[in-house]
């Protein structure tokens, strides 16, 4: 890669260097532990630093990715060009306003999840077990147990490519089967604001602990991945037709389908970006021949191959 060295002088001014990276392998930064470099990673600290940092990425003409935990993406193995923009620490603060959740766009959502039954919210249990941002929840409309993001956002304040903060309210998020507004417009999640219901502390602790109990008995959660893999086509469970077609513990390089649970590919041990996109062709290719239906990956696939 070629440094921009106007753009690295400017983040200088901008961000300490623990918050700066050059070139680093987003294997790093990924729960499927898989993906090349990033031109430039980048760790805002503050809606401000997220503003400026914007603003100077827009003035040097550096394309950007927003990652949230680095869940349920699959960076390819050449990396990504351009800046990757990722929300840690200090852009997951949270407070409870009544019966609102106001969070930062890196608060884990088990974070969220927990603060809200200890303030006696109930609206969040269903992502307890979910391993991703409040940010990236946001972005794909994350759901489980019949409980999605779109029935709790209550309003999303963004920064354009410009560095203005934007706020949508509920009429224009656009919220679908893992979609939102935000997976065209380019812009990126930084504040959240959950709306929920009053509620019983214990019934709701004991409705998470029942739906982690069902999760850890289930998922692969052991081995790295992005969370499941293929989206649920209508009528039908990913990982039961996976299954029925005979493809549990089907390996392509280090990217095995688990064994535990076929709607999920794992990285058994140094499994490259082209192990796991084989792997995806190889499953839809025979569930299509036997059973007629057509799998489409749900994990964002970035990057360069």
């Amino acid at each position: 890669m070629e440094i921009n060295q106007e753009f690295v002088d400017g983040i200088k001014k901008i961000l300490p260097e623990e918050q700066f990276y050059i070139n680093e392998p987003m294997s790093k930064h990924t729960t499927f532990n898989i993906g090349g470099p990033a031109d430039y990673l980048i760790f805002p600290g503050s809606m401000d630093q997220l503003q400026a940092v914007v603003k100077l990425m827009n003035q040097c003409d550096i394309p950007f990715t927003i990652l949230g935990n680095g869940s349920n993406v699959l960076v390819l193995d050449k990396g990504i060009r351009g800046a990757v923009i990722k929300f840690h620490a200090p852009m997951s603060y949270k407070r409870c306003e009544g019966n609102k959740i106001i969070a930062g766009a890196g608060a884990y959502l088990k974070h969220i999840s927990q603060y809200a039954a200890e303030n006696g919210l109930t609206g969040m249990e269903f992502a307890c077990g979910i391993p991703g941002s409040l940010g990236g929840a946001v972005f794909m409309n994350a759901g489980a147990y019949d409980g999605e993001m779109k029935n709790v956002v209550k309003e999303v304040k963004t920064v354009t490519a410009t560095g203005k903060i934007l706020t949508y309210g509920p009429d224009e998020f656009n919220f679908g089967y893992r979609h939102s507004v935000f997976q065209a417009n380019g812009q990126a999640i930084a504040e959240i604001t959950l709306e929920l219901q009053s509620g019983n502390k214990e019934d709701i602790q004991a409705k998470m602990d029942d739906y982690t109990a069902r999760r850890e008995s289930k998922q692969p959660l052991e081995m790295p991945s992005a969370g499941s893999t293929f989206k649920r086509p209508e009528g039908y469970y990913a990982g039961t037709l996976i299954d029925s077609t005979g493809l549990k513990g089907l390996q392509v390089g280090g990217a095995q389908i688990s064994t535990k649970h076929a709607g999920f590919v794992v990285n058994s041990g140094h499994a490259t970006a082209q192990d796991v996109l084989d792997l995806i062709k190889e499953v839809q290719d025979r569930v299509y021949k036997e059973k007629g239906v057509k799998l489409y990956p749900e994990v964002r696939i970035i990057g360069e191959q």
